[in-house]
């Protein structure tokens, strides 16, 4: 099952630390293999030293997640969002009848990584701000290709995923090197409680370093300001992924 998470009316919550960002707008990235895709960045003014790729739900780079860029880099990280379906999708506006089903398809895991790996590339060159630390955060769809970037990206400081389901993720468990934070909706009609903790089970055996949230009552795409009623869950994801990012983040060595 794919969900779509965000219309375009949707906006992410508000950071609880808001400062500045510079250096905002839109991008063509090319992954390694030359796929040419579209992206957007924000660089943080008061840089942390943190930097995230984000793998948005499948409507790929629209407001929401620019939105998100830019909130990230006021709290001090330089962020890229990434649109993976272009590699079928191609780079032009989508209409509201696109099937988003039959993209995500046509997707492969290895594709992603390396659409994600030239995100990293950005983020760790002069331009992206060269963070010292590099993160993934995804939503849906892309909250479960978040964490496959714990196997497939050398070097990552920590995958963070909102409402991901789990099967798309177990058979690289064994690879998983980077720390996981899941973030999970407890009304989310796309998996189950006892699938995640069958997940926790299976990470905490396999020796992978995460931390799991579950926010009883929320439904799948909670992470949205127009949700007043998931406002308190909405906060205390945010306090999470930024406590999370804070703690695996290496300070630069001084000079």
């Amino acid at each position: 099952m794919v969900a779509i998470c965000y219309s375009n009316d949707a906006r992410p919550p508000l950071p609880p630390i808001v400062g500045g960002s510079t250096d905002e707008g839109d991008l063509v990235l090319t992954a390694a293999d030359g796929n040419r895709f579209k992206a957007y960045a924000a660089r943080a003014a008061t840089p942390s030293g943190a930097g995230i790729v984000i793998i948005p739900d499948p409507r790929g780079v629209h407001p929401f997640y620019k939105d998100l860029a830019r909130q990230f880099a006021q709290a001090g990280v330089d962020a890229v969002a990434i649109d993976y379906l272009g590699r079928t999708a191609g780079m032009s506006e989508r209409p509201d009848d696109f099937d988003y089903r039959a993209h995500i398809g046509q997707t492969r895991p290895d594709t992603i990584s390396a659409d994600v790996a030239a995100g990293i590339a950005y983020l760790r060159s002069p331009a992206g701000g060269a963070p010292a630390s590099v993160f993934t955060v995804g939503f849906c769809f892309g909250g479960a290709q978040s964490w496959r970037q714990s196997a497939a990206q050398p070097g990552l400081a920590g995958s963070i995923g909102f409402y991901g389901i789990p099967s798309r993720v177990r058979d690289v468990i064994p690879l998983m090197r980077a720390p996981l934070l899941l973030l999970l909706a407890g009304n989310d009609q796309a998996t189950t409680p006892e699938d995640f903790a069958q997940f926790d089970r299976e990470l905490t055996e396999a020796g992978v370093p995460h931390q799991l949230v579950v926010y009883e009552g929320a439904p799948h795409s909670f992470f949205d300001r127009s949700f007043e009623q998931h406002k308190d869950a909405s906060a205390d994801a945010w306090r999470q992924l930024l406590a999370f990012i804070r703690e695996h983040t290496r300070q630069p060595a001084r000079a």
